[in-house]
């Protein structure tokens, strides 16, 4: 049959990237208690188009990610972006992957179990010269306790749902765990959030928050310095906002570092 997208166009422009958004697509992560976590990710794919081609084979991205999605993790993810480029017949190719990963985990106090949601991210590109370049980012939800409410308030203080968010870049070979994210996360902020809670662990967690108040810098710098511990990543960003909640506005606060010296 007649291949349209391979013809010629006589425009002479190449596009940056072309491919597909929005799909979703059911596919296993890596889970560090269980091995393996079957999940649904939305996904966007894309390539690079030359100014002599009229327009890219979109099946081949579905293609390449059926092919893959048994097991997705960061040492597949290099391969799945060569085999994209490869079928593709491009010379850099990018694909992000969204998707919700969930963690059991246990009330401080009467031990109720329950699945903990959170949202993460791989993304990645490779260029022309086969170079891979691999981000994996995690959302979690926490709580935070001002720390100027505490100081000047006669009863109590302000505390609100904050956000979290980690990406990170892994040197070759090395990797975190999905899970080691998470864990640097919640203990930057004043205290985790869960899903199930009895009463005795709301009286807890009332009472740890307050016991550790966290501004939005406090966070993102607590997080920091234990990321900068950590040999395995070598850049790393992280962003902190507080759903205020005396306040019609919300506070932000980012810090972001490459280790490699890298500007």
């Amino acid at each position: 049959m007649k291949d349209i997208q391979n013809q010629r166009d006589n425009r002479s422009l190449p596009i940056n990237r072309v491919g597909i958004k929005g799909l979703s697509y059911p596919i296993a992560v890596r889970d560090r208690r269980t091995n393996v976590q079957r999940t649904v990710a939305s996904m966007s794919m894309s390539v690079d188009l030359p100014r002599h081609f009229k327009g890219t084979h979109m099946s081949r991205f579905l293609e390449v990610i059926h092919e893959h999605q048994d097991i997705i993790d960061i040492r597949q993810f290099g391969r799945i972006l060569h085999s994209l480029r490869s079928r593709l017949e491009a010379d850099n190719a990018h694909i992000n992957i969204e998707f919700p990963y969930f963690v059991e985990k246990m009330a401080p106090v009467s031990g109720s179990k329950s699945l903990m949601d959170y949202r993460c991210r791989y993304s990645g590109s490779i260029n022309g010269k086969g170079e891979v370049d691999y981000v994996m980012g995690v959302e979690v939800p926490v709580t935070s306790l001002c720390p100027c409410s505490k100081e000047i308030s006669q009863y109590g203080a302000h505390n609100q749902r904050s956000s979290v968010t980690i990406e990170a870049r892994f040197a070759p070979n090395k990797f975190l765990w999905i899970e080691d994210l998470i864990n640097i996360a919640e203990g930057a902020a004043s205290c985790p959030v869960y899903s199930l809670l009895k009463r005795p662990d709301e009286k807890y967690i009332t009472e740890k928050a307050y016991e550790n108040p966290r501004f939005v810098e406090d966070v993102v710098r607590e997080a920091a310095a234990k990321l900068l511990d950590k040999p395995e990543v070598v850049w790393f960003k992280i962003e902190s906002e507080n759903m205020e909640s005396i306040h019609n506005h919300n506070a932000y606060a980012l810090i972001e570092i490459d280790k490699r010296g890298n500007v």
